[in-house]
């Protein structure tokens, strides 16, 4: 008998492995309150992390769709959400609030 892989599974975990990265949801989320753009120094500051992690984390989201870079008339850089990661948002409320829910802890 052979068992055939829904291909969307595999999707979903290219997915989960971008988001689980260090600092992945944490820069999402930061963009997602801003309601707007954020710079690199801003986001960097905003993330508490080093600058290499935070470089990695943008080009990575950027690449999958999820963020898009901005660089505007004094070449100054800026970072939006796309419409896809608004509207992963509410999916990645949820788990935040079903951990919340269920003191979900390791």
């Amino acid at each position: 008998m052979e068992i055939n892989c829904d291909p969307v599974y595999g999707k979903v975990d290219n997915l989960l492995e971008i988001l689980t990265k260090s600092k992945s949801l944490h820069i999402l989320l930061e963009l997602y309150k801003s309601k707007g753009s954020m710079n690199f120094t801003k986001l960097k500051f905003s993330v508490d992390s080093s600058g290499t992690t935070v470089s990695r984390r943008l080009s990575e989201l950027e690449e999958c769709g999820l963020l898009k870079r901005e660089v505007s008339d004094a070449n100054a850089i800026s970072y939006t959400l796309t419409e896809k990661s608004i509207s992963l948002a509410p999916i990645i409320q949820s788990m935040y609030d079903w951990c919340l829910k269920n003191n979900f802890s390791f």
